[in-house]
């Protein structure tokens, strides 16, 4: 029975028209690199999980600033760590010392420095964390609509067929008919998994993104009681 069903599709496929079979391997194209990037978000977004996870232990288990920075001035591999390193960066770079402790400008003004490069280095990790997620759309927005495009054109065919041979018989109008329709299925296959996981994902970047923040906004408060010390 499997065998019977499978041959039919494969034979719906081999005697469709030529546009209509053009439409379909664009389609099962955009549908195995759709869900080439779903496995490779799955895989990476978790491995950013357990890696921002192991790092934010350490960091709420109160290591030195200096320790958690060698540890990971190599090895900055998640977001987290990516706005850690440049506010810390930031921080070594604008040489504190005393005059910045007392002066008021001085110390705003470093704030502000600390703030942007963390919000740089986030947006930086966000913007890679988020590619590929643009083709998920289009898939998901454009692939049922070419797959309309080659079922409209496959049923134009058809009642070409129909006025040529004067045969208005289901045997005749049905398998052209079948080729058609089975465009708009595999417009549909690609489109919805695409929609679904790219929802999934947006919201998986919009917990990094809050817990990225979070982590801005502990660090630089532990920045400002040390300016204020």
């Amino acid at each position: 029975m499997v065998n019977s069903s499978s041959v039919s599709i494969i034979s719906l496929i081999t005697h469709a028209g030529l546009v209509v079979q053009f439409v379909m391997l664009i389609l099962l194209i955009a549908s195995l690199y759709s869900w080439a990037i779903i496995f490779d978000k799955f895989y990476r977004f978790n491995l950013l999980k357990k890696r921002s996870d192991i790092f934010e232990e350490a960091f709420e288990n109160n290591f030195s600033l200096d320790r958690i920075y060698h540890d990971v001035k190599n090895n900055d591999n998640h977001p987290i760590a990516k706005i850690f390193l440049a506010c810390i960066n930031e921080w070594k770079l604008s040489n504190i010392n005393q005059d910045t402790h007392e002066n008021p400008e001085r110390k705003t003004a470093l704030k502000e420095r600390l703030i942007n490069a963390m919000q740089v280095a986030n947006n930086r990790a966000m913007v890679k964390l988020e590619s590929g997620l643009n083709f998920l759309a289009i898939i998901g927005s454009s692939a049922p609509f070419i797959g309309l495009f080659g079922t409209v054109w496959g049923i134009l065919n058809s009642f070409q067929a129909i006025a040529v041979s004067s045969n208005t018989s289901l045997s005749v109008v049905a398998p052209g008919i079948a080729e058609s329709l089975l465009a708009t299925a595999i417009g549909l296959f690609a489109a919805i998994p695409a929609v679904f996981f790219y929802n999934i994902f947006t919201t998986k970047i919009n917990q990094f993104n809050e817990r990225a923040e979070n982590f801005s906004l502990l660090l630089l408060n532990i920045l400002s009681k040390e300016l204020d010390k």
